[in-house]
């Protein structure tokens, strides 16, 4: 679908339902600054054994918090038959570290879906 010349990108039900459910329990415990799907379940070109790729900007990130992503990746992915894969960064790291000119990160923002 096309919207303003752009191309409007949707998630399949599954992981819509698994993507919102993840970033629900997130917000229990943390502020989130920015969420994507991004790859190839938000390029419409997953197979039913493709992990859902998640992106997720945070103002602050420690070991402890990151293990608990983690943990919350694993069990949301469980909940919806789902393997979720993160890719978590603060703004610091993408202001003033080597990911913000990452091409990962590039791809993140040209193809995610924001949740």
């Amino acid at each position: 679908m096309t919207q303003g010349g752009k191309t409007v990108r949707k998630l399949q039900p599954a992981d819509q339902a698994a993507a919102l459910g993840f970033r629900a329990r997130l917000e229990d415990v943390m502020p989130i600054l920015d969420l994507r799907v991004f790859g190839s379940r938000a390029r419409g070109e997953a197979q039913e054994d493709s992990d859902l790729d998640i992106f997720i900007k945070l103002a602050n990130l420690d070991r402890g918090l990151r293990e608990h992503i983690y943990d919350l990746a694993w069990e949301v992915g469980f909940e919806h038959d789902r393997i979720i894969s993160t890719f978590v960064v603060t703004e610091q790291q993408i202001q003033e570290g080597a990911v913000g000119a990452s091409p990962l990160l590039a791809k993140v923002f040209e193809e995610g879906i924001v949740v």
